[in-house]
């Protein structure tokens, strides 16, 4: 038989008619002494899965911060961005109803 290959296919929620080629990043190992940041994009239910991933990650020791958008239905503000860019290691979106 021959090696098996395996394709990760991240679908763009936006509305672009022509997708941005974005690289994955590599995840790290572990998540102790990181700044983990959660951004809730205020869908309902949201907070829920957040409080669930915020109870997980801070048992395995990463520090959380807690972030939301205004509305789910515009893209992150700029400052909120740049706010999450230069306090986080990584960040976790909920995108729940």
């Amino acid at each position: 038989m021959g090696a098996m290959t395996s394709t990760t296919v991240v679908l763009d929620p936006t509305n672009e008619t022509r997708p941005a080629l974005r690289p994955v990043l590599d995840r790290p190992a572990d998540v102790k002494g990181l700044t983990v940041g959660l951004l809730d994009i205020s869908k309902p239910r949201g907070n829920v899965f957040l409080d669930r991933i915020e109870e997980k990650l801070t048992a395995r020791g990463a520090t959380v911060v807690r972030y939301a958008k205004p509305t789910f239905t515009k893209p992150a503000p700029v400052d909120l961005r740049h706010e999450i860019a230069t306090h986080c290691n990584v960040v976790i979106e909920a995108l729940a109803d």
